[in-house]
């Protein structure tokens, strides 16, 4: 099948996360219930992810039936046209389950087998709904918030770069992972703790963070959040030659990518176990 322009594939992402997002939204207001727990009793999923989930595989089966959809909190499919769709439908879901407002909808269109390690991203949106923002990009087009093409900053000495990460769910890791941090709160201006990936990757497409690094994400965590950074002008990668992943993700100004990179690779080679670096 002929792939589709990826303007036009962007629209649909986008439309399709404005509803999605105005739905959890709503479901939010409501109040929030647990439906189950996954990696650990702090990973939980809420009645609103599957309710949004199903929400945009619907309307994404309504548009493209031959796609494939592999999402977080439903069975993934493969299709006949080469393309997936890598769906979050609430990132960021203990923020949205204490009311933080730092949690989105995130949409990506890839090429190939939905592997971050081979796939090419065509298109991805992100709208974080609290705060009104829909950040967008399709391959070779630009990043964009609203009708804002973003920019990442350069020349920023890692001394005065803002740094975001995450942590695992598995509180033994999340020991680990404090004394990585702990190795890098004296390097950099200050660290950031978000907790949605996908709106880490769009603070660095806008500025708002420098550098973002974490280790335990998921396709759908990164997918769309990356192509975004990219399309601002970030690296997005992992350690050496890596692409992005599982195993690790960074995110930044090619300059200071180049400067952060062995850091953090020298206190992984310090701190985390062997079967985490």
């Amino acid at each position: 099948m002929t792939v589709p322009a990826s303007t036009e594939l962007l629209r649909l992402a986008q439309d399709i996360a404005l509803e999605a997002g105005e739905l959890a939204l709503t479901r939010r207001a409501e109040g929030v219930h647990v439906a189950a727990s996954k990696s650990s009793p702090e990973d939980v999923v809420t009645d609103a992810d599957r309710e949004t989930e199903a929400l945009i595989r619907r309307r994404l089966a309504e548009a493209r039936p031959h796609d494939g959809f592999f999402g977080e909190e439903s069975e993934a499919t493969g299709g006949t046209s080469g393309l997936t769709w890598v769906v979050d439908p609430i990132d960021g879901t203990v923020n949205y389950l204490y009311g933080i407002p730092a949690w989105g909808v995130s949409i990506a269109v890839v090429e190939g087998d939905p592997d971050p390690a081979t796939w090419r991203t065509l298109a991805g949106a992100v709208r974080n709904p609290v705060a009104g923002e829909l950040f967008t990009a399709a391959a070779g087009r630009g990043a964009f918030l609203g009708k804002r093409q973003l920019h990442v900053p350069t020349e920023v000495p890692l001394s005065l770069a803002l740094l975001g990460t995450g942590f695992s769910y598995q509180a033994a890791r999340r020991e680990r992972q404090a004394d990585v941090v702990r190795g890098l709160v004296g390097q950099v201006r200050d660290i950031r703790r978000i907790g949605s990936a996908a709106l880490d990757l769009c603070s660095v497409a806008a500025g708002r963070l420098n550098l973002y690094y974490e280790r335990g994400l998921n396709p759908w965590d990164l997918a769309a959040g990356s192509l975004i950074a990219r399309e601002a002008g970030a690296k997005v990668g992992a350690f050496g030659d890596g692409r992005e992943g599982t195993d690790l993700l960074i995110a930044g100004a090619p300059d200071l990518y180049e400067v952060f990179e062995p850091i953090l690779a020298d206190l992984f080679d310090r701190f985390m176990d062997e079967g985490e670096r």
